[in-house]
C-alpha cells in the first residue's frame, strides 16, 4: 500500500510540474507573439515633452524604468473619464497590495483638452483620485503629438450655449514597461482585477523589446 501510495505521489507531482511548464511555455509564447504585434504597430515611440498638474516640465523619458498606466481623456468628461480613471488607479491599489514582490506602478492622466484643461485645472482634478497620480497637459501642439504617438482619437463637438463641449475621443488605457514603450491595452469592458491580473503577467514576463 505505501508503495502504491508512494509511486501515485510521484506521478501525481510529475503530472502537477508537467501541467505548470507547459502553462508557463504557453503564457511565454503567448507574449513573445505579443511583443511582436505591438512592435508592428509602432505605438507610443519617441519622446514627448509636456507639464504636470505642478507646472514641472516632465518628458516620457522621466518615466524609463518604471511601469505606467496611461489614459487620455478630459476633466469636463462627465462619466467615462472619472469612470475609467478610478479603475485605472484602483489597479495600481491592487498592485501595491502586492509590495515589495511587484514594482511600482506610475499612474499618468493625459488631457485631449487643453484648451480648457491648464495646470491649475489638471491640479483640481487629480486630486480627487489616487496620490500619486500625475496630470499632463500642454499646448494644443504638443498635447496632439502625443495623442497620434498613441493613436489617439480626439475631436470636440459644438459648442453649448454657455460656451461647453465634450470631446469624443479614444478610452483606453495604456501599459508602458521599463523602458518606456508600449506593451499592451485595456478597454473599457476590462475589470480592475483583470487589469491587474495582466500587468502581473507582463511583470512576470518582461523583456525589452528591441526595436
Amino acid at each position: 500500500l505505501r508503495r502504491r501510495l508512494a509511486t501515485v505521489a510521484a506521478v501525481s507531482a510529475t503530472a502537477l510540474a508537467l501541467w505548470l511548464y507547459l502553462r508557463q511555455e504557453k503564457q511565454r509564447r503567448y507574449q513573445a507573439r505579443r511583443r511582436e504585434q505591438l512592435q508592428a504597430l509602432a505605438v507610443g515611440q519617441g519622446d514627448f515633452q509636456l507639464l504636470d498638474h505642478t507646472g514641472r516640465a516632465r518628458r516620457k523619458a522621466d518615466f524609463h524604468g518604471q511601469w505606467v498606466l496611461l489614459y487620455f481623456g478630459f476633466t469636463h468628461c462627465p462619466d467615462i473619464c472619472p469612470e475609467e480613471l478610478e479603475k485605472l488607479c484602483r489597479v495600481v491599489e491592487l498592485l501595491e497590495e502586492e509590495q515589495p514582490a511587484l514594482p511600482l506602478v506610475q499612474p499618468l492622466f493625459i488631457t485631449v483638452d487643453p484648451e480648457r484643461d491648464d495646470v491649475a485645472a489638471m491640479a483640481r482634478y487629480v486630486r480627487d483620485f489616487h496620490p500619486r497620480l500625475l496630470g499632463l497637459t500642454g499646448s494644443p501642439e504638443e498635447v496632439k503629438k502625443v495623442g497620434a504617438a498613441y493613436r489617439v482619437y480626439a475631436s470636440a463637438g459644438p459648442k453649448d450655449e454657455e460656451g461647453g463641449y465634450a470631446v469624443d475621443h479614444t478610452v483606453i488605457i495604456y501599459l508602458l514597461g521599463p523602458d518606456g514603450l508600449f506593451l499592451d491595452y485595456y478597454g473599457r469592458g476590462r475589470t480592475d482585477a483583470q487589469i491587474a491580473q495582466s500587468v502581473r503577467r507582463h511583470m512576470d514576463t518582461y523583456q525589452p523589446i528591441q526595436l
